[in-house]
């Protein structure tokens, strides 16, 4: 499972690209959505490259979105008690395994697929670059974690 994180805006984007992050839900600066690890979704990554940055998310930083940045359709914070009352989960964690391993998806308990985020704490590296190159864009594996982390 992917996550992949918007960092540049609109401006002077090709339609073909624009288009990619709008079937990506990524209309915003800062918002981040999980996607599945396929070819599809990857070649769609691949296209929108120049304006994301994407990697592969662990337990502990899932379940620390879901806890601080998920909500529900309407805008209401997720709970445990919401979790235990209308879902098979209990915890955060147990929700957060459940997406990763593909179980369930976000829709199906009424959570947003988006995360809106805050802006990176001591800022990005630099967001015209690639993270080959020193900068944030693009593929950047585990790393995603640490930047997630100080977006929550």
């Amino acid at each position: 499972m992917y996550l992949v994180i918007r960092i540049r805006g609109t401006t002077g984007v090709i339609k073909g690209i624009a288009s990619t992050l709008e079937m990506l839900r990524l209309n915003r600066i800062s918002h981040a959505v999980l996607v599945e690890e396929n070819p599809s979704y990857k070649g769609m990554l691949q296209k929108a490259k120049d304006y994301i940055t994407w990697g592969e998310v662990d337990l502990e930083t899932l379940t620390k979105l879901i806890e601080k940045r998920g909500r529900l359709v309407g805008g209401a914070r997720i709970d445990e008690e919401y979790l235990a009352e209308n879902t098979d989960y209990s915890s955060f964690e147990e929700l957060a395994n459940a997406l990763l391993n593909s179980e369930i998806k976000a829709q199906d308990i009424d959570m947003k697929p988006v995360f809106r985020l805050h802006p990176p704490r001591k800022g990005y590296k630099g967001i015209r670059h690639s993270v080959n190159e020193g900068g944030s864009l693009g593929y950047r594996g585990e790393d995603i974690n640490n930047l997630a982390k100080r977006m929550a």
